[in-house]
């Protein structure tokens, strides 16, 4: 018995050795399988990022046609990103469903029309949000004594505004530009939950779990189907961790579109139209006609200034744009500070030794210490023109952590650090008008559509918006917003498309009991024809396009350039279309005058104990450049690479006249630069050198 009982410990103990080497066998299979997973999905996200940058891709396809162009990519027919007019809403503009790239990670939205709404301003809560408050109707509107007069006075203030002219009447305070941006994000919601991204007053996700929505969308790819309303979105989730190297801790992307009000006036003439010559060949526009449509997108100067005082140029650090997004709170909403010390490197505003606020949207900083190539200042993204990024605290957003370690040895020293960050694109700028507010008839207002007050409004579908006392709406909810006299415009709408829900004119009854014919006073793309004023444009996309950071886009786009304006870039033909060989003298003026100026630092061969070799820089100097160093401002601008690095200098002239030769005063943020250039400066001498250094034009 006792040699029975021996020998079936001996088999047990053999055999729990046999399970322990077998259950460590599939944890190591199960752990390299989770970091194979984890290591596709970077490989995804990372061929993604090369491909392009972030921005928009793909709009969906509702059209035939014979040529590839007829078709719709990042625009359609409807518009840019596909936006329409949901105007006779309070707060909704109109945007379809596209596809979008956000640092790396590619995803399906769904039909979007997002709200004027903002992050809020008092709270730090996850998603908090608040309406963005309406410009106020100007006094002298009001100050009329009758419904003509005030028509007539409100129409002035839009002169003012489409001319952009103070004199005629102060529009300023009562046309608040907004911009309106595309964020994403890793959060940690669970599959057997689902998180609407962002209020809508007509689109939701039509799931009741994340796990639902994929089935829907893997289901609908396989059978080429769509939701009749638009309310799929194909969402990502990922592998973001292991526990114990085994247990994996999923992550879930979501989006969500919201804006926010500009702290000071944007002047429309910095917007310019992009040439999408795609775009224009589906409806065989030239850029006149192109640039009043929906289709039409935008882009901003790298400086605060109106286009035409200005040249398109390579740039070296912020942009007007860098100025705008910088001023959007991240999850943690208006107030957000956060330190980005990752790798023992302090992020540094550009230009300064304050610390940088990574709590809000931005790409560029600067750090302690200078990389690889000379420079302190940085790009958030290895590629990626487009991308701004924001820290978080929220804990709903997914961690990621990284461990340092610095020295050898009992001198080895690691550092653990965790962060959280959100991503955003801008997709619009959007100027809200008086026409918000603006009530001559004194219709009232019953506020949301499903209240029992809201519901009088349409009486169970007997009021249609019809003209006689019977059909006319009684009043008005925040989907039925119909307070501007219809004769405020003229003419029909122009550019209409079928997902627009308003309507030109409709019977609204005042608290009289009067029908009015009325239009609705939301939000408009390009508003209807203004009498002597003419269409008044409300919305500027400017989204970017994930394609134009791939080198084909680069490649064909520079084509494009050379074969639109051959005038100042025929030079760079091999043959002009004559045939004959362009001849560069022919072009050099321009070239200078307008292009800009090439200077070069003096010769340096490295400071003591960092000899790099004989070697000297250059820079350009635009003619803007030059107009600014002329009012006594510095310019900053980064130089040419030479033996393996380059310098970002700030570039001054001398004296409180500003008179004389520019001269560097400021070399990667220090009196000197490392490497013993001097402050001198000298024009390349084939170009003529600018005449108000002389202190006489």
């Amino acid at each position: 018995m006792v040699t029975m009982l021996g020998l079936i410990l001996v088999l047990m103990v053999g055999s729990m050795a046999g399970m322990k080497a077998h259950n460590e066998d599939l944890h190591d299979t199960v752990s390299t399988l989770a970091k194979q997973l984890m290591m596709q999905q970077l490989m995804f996200e990372e061929r993604i990022r090369s491909d392009g940058d972030s921005g928009l891709k793909q709009c969906r396809v509702n059209n035939g046609g014979t040529k590839p162009y007829h078709m719709p990519s990042y625009s359609s027919k409807k518009g840019a990103g596909s936006c329409h007019d949901h105007s006779n809403h309070m707060r909704t503009l109109g945007i379809g469903e596209f596809v979008a790239v956000l640092n790396g990670v590619e995803f399906r939205t769904r039909h979007n029309d997002y709200l004027l709404r903002m992050p809020s301003r008092s709270s730090i809560e996850y998603e908090a949000m608040e309406d963005i408050p309406f410009p106020d109707v100007p006094q002298s509107v009001l100050a009329q004594t009758n419904v003509k007069d005030q028509i007539h006075e409100m129409q002035q203030y839009f002169k003012a505004f489409q001319n952009q002219d103070s004199t005629i009447r102060n529009y300023k305070p009562y046309f608040k530009p907004v911009l309106c941006y595309l964020e994403g994000a890793w959060t940690t919601d669970s599959d057997d939950t689902i998180t609407e991204p962002y209020e809508s007053d007509r689109h939701w996700l039509d799931a009741h779990s994340w796990k639902d929505l994929e089935q829907k969308i893997r289901f609908n790819a396989y059978a080429g189907r769509k939701s009749t309303l638009e309310n799929y979105a194909f969402l990502p989730r990922k592998i973001m961790s292991l526990i114990n190297d085994t247990i994996p801790v999923m992550a879930q992307w979501n989006y969500r579109i919201l804006c926010h009000p500009l702290k000071k006036d944007l002047p429309t003439d910095r917007f310019r139209v992009v040439d999408d010559l795609g775009t224009r060949m589906m409806f065989y526009r030239n850029l006149d006609q192109h640039t009043g449509s929906r289709r039409a997108r935008f882009q901003l100067p790298t400086k605060d200034a109106p286009w035409n005082e200005y040249s398109d140029k390579m740039t070296s650090h912020r942009e007007l744009l860098d100025e705008l997004m910088e001023q959007i709170p991240g999850k943690d909403n208006y107030g957000a500070f956060h330190v980005d010390e990752a790798f023992g490197l302090k992020a540094h505003k550009v230009k300064s030794l304050e610390t940088k606020n990574a709590g809000y949207y931005h790409r560029w900083y600067q750090t302690d210490k200078k990389g690889a190539m000379g420079l302190s200042l940085r790009h958030r993204g290895f590629a990626d023109k487009n991308v701004f990024m924001a820290m978080t605290r929220q804990t709903k957003v997914a961690p990621m952590e990284v461990e340092d370690c610095k020295g050898e040895g009992s001198d080895r020293v690691c550092k653990k650090y965790k962060q959280r960050w959100t991503y955003a694109i801008p997709l619009e700028i959007v100027y809200m008008t008086p026409l918000l507010k603006w009530n001559p008839y004194d219709i009232e207002y019953k506020g949301d559509a499903s209240s029992p007050k809201g519901q009088s409004v349409e009486e169970n579908g007997k009021r249609t918006g019809g003209f006689s006392r019977a059909t006319a709406y009684n009043g008005t909810h925040h989907q039925l917003y119909y307070h501007t006299p219809a004769e405020f415009f003229q003419g029909r709408v122009v550019d209409v498309d079928k997902a627009d829900t308003f309507k030109g004119s409709s019977g609204v009854l005042d608290k009289r009991g009067i029908v009015r014919p009325m239009t609705s006073s939301g939000t408009r793309v390009v508003l209807p024809n203004i009498p002597y004023i003419g269409m008044v444009r409300q919305r500027y996309p400017i989204m970017p396009i994930h394609s134009e950071g791939n080198a084909i886009w680069k490649e064909l786009s520079a084509l494009k350039d050379i074969i639109m304006d051959l005038k100042h870039y025929g030079y760079m033909m091999e043959k002009l279309p004559d045939g004959s060989k362009p001849k560069l003298k022919d072009y050099l003026k321009h070239s200078y005058n307008e292009k800009g100026y090439k200077f070069y630092l003096d010769y340096a061969s490295g400071a003591p104990g960092a000899y790099v070799g004989r070697h000297r820089h250059h820079f350009i100097l635009l003619k803007e450049d030059m107009e600014t160093l002329k009012s006594r401002r510095p310019v900053t601008v980064i130089t040419t690479e030479n033996n393996g690095h380059s310098h970002m200098i700030t570039v001054r002239i001398p004296g409180s006249r500003a008179v004389g030769e520019p001269k560097m005063f400021r070399c990667d943020g220090e009196e000197v630069c490392w490497d013993g250039h001097t402050r001198m400066m000298h024009i390349k001498r084939d170009g003529e050198a600018p005449r108000f250094y002389n202190g006489r034009n």
